[in-house]
């Protein structure tokens, strides 16, 4: 196996995510592997790898959401993560001597080749998300590392509920995608799924199709809070009510995940004092997992 180094620029304080610290490096080299075997190369393995990719597309998803496709550095290359895992994102935005670090959870499948797809949406304060909406295709994107999530088990449990909230639809997405692309796994799948607008609803056209091609093993129910005149949503948020609408907590041995903003987080899981709308529902602790 061939290996060259390409170098970056130098890092000059530590990043804390998650208890992980990536940090004091003088230099950040990014990796460009040339594998003489078969198999196709993982781009992320174990521990940080500071791979800097390449923007080849950019598309304008709704009024703040791109998807952002990255080149892995050989055409045959896979990303290696797997289901429910992120990435970490580096970069400088303009006037910072520090730089910026900040987990996307791919929307592209874990086995495609040669590329990385990012979903961003932009925060107006986002110093990360307002850099990647601005970069153009022929830009590049340092990697940081690969942060490992839930270690999803096939047929672990016959029916999962996965509940999302805005931006928090990617790993919803990415574990749906694992199951359902998986023909050994036979877990059925529920997203709930809440937005703010319609344009708000995110993947639709995916949701579509496995619509169809998964029929009642697959269902999405989609609740808006500020729908259009004629919505096809339905109006709201994601409640108690809905929840049990679409059977939540009803079927044995089942699991949920959850991931959304602070606020639905909240009233879905519960804190100290008050029970979360998911115990009400009979969902013990064990089976419930936070993104």
């Amino acid at each position: 196996m061939a290996l060259s180094l390409i170098r970056a620029r130098p890092v000059v304080s530590s990043v804390v995510l998650g208890g992980i610290t990536i940090g004091l490096f003088t230099t950040v080299y990014g990796r460009n592997v040339h594998a003489d075997s078969n198999a196709p190369r993982k781009v992320f393995g174990k521990g940080p790898a500071f791979v800097s990719l390449l923007l080849e597309s950019s598309e304008v998803v709704n009024h703040n959401t791109k998807r952002l496709r990255f080149k892995l550095p050989n055409p045959d290359d896979v990303s290696g993560l797997t289901v429910t895992s992120a990435v970490l994102t580096m970069s400088w935005p303009k006037g910072r001597w520090t730089p910026v670090a900040r987990p996307y959870t791919p929307t592209s499948a874990i086995d495609e080749p040669g590329a990385l797809e990012l979903m961003v949406k932009r925060y107006p304060d986002g110093k990360q998300s307002t850099h990647l909406h601005s970069l153009q295709p022929g830009d590049k994107l340092l990697f940081a590392a690969a942060l490992r999530g839930y270690q999803w088990t096939p047929n672990a449990v016959p029916h999962v509920t996965l509940i999302a909230g805005g931006a928090g639809i990617t790993p919803i997405y990415q574990l749906a995608r694992g199951i359902l692309s998986n023909p050994e796994d036979r877990t059925a799948v529920t997203v709930v799924y809440g937005a703010n607008s319609d344009e708000d609803v995110l993947l639709q056209k995916e949701f579509e199709a496995w619509r169809k091609e998964f029929g009642d093993r697959f269902k999405v129910v989609c609740t808006v809070s500020r729908p259009e005149v004629g919505s096809v949503w339905r109006k709201g948020h994601v409640t108690k009510e809905l929840l049990e609408e679409v059977g939540a907590g009803k079927k044995e041995g089942e699991m949920v995940f959850v991931c959304g903003p602070p606020p639905m987080e909240a009233g879905l899981l519960g804190t100290k004092k008050e029970k979360g709308i998911l115990e009400q529902l009979g969902y013990r602790k064990e089976q419930i997992h936070q993104f």
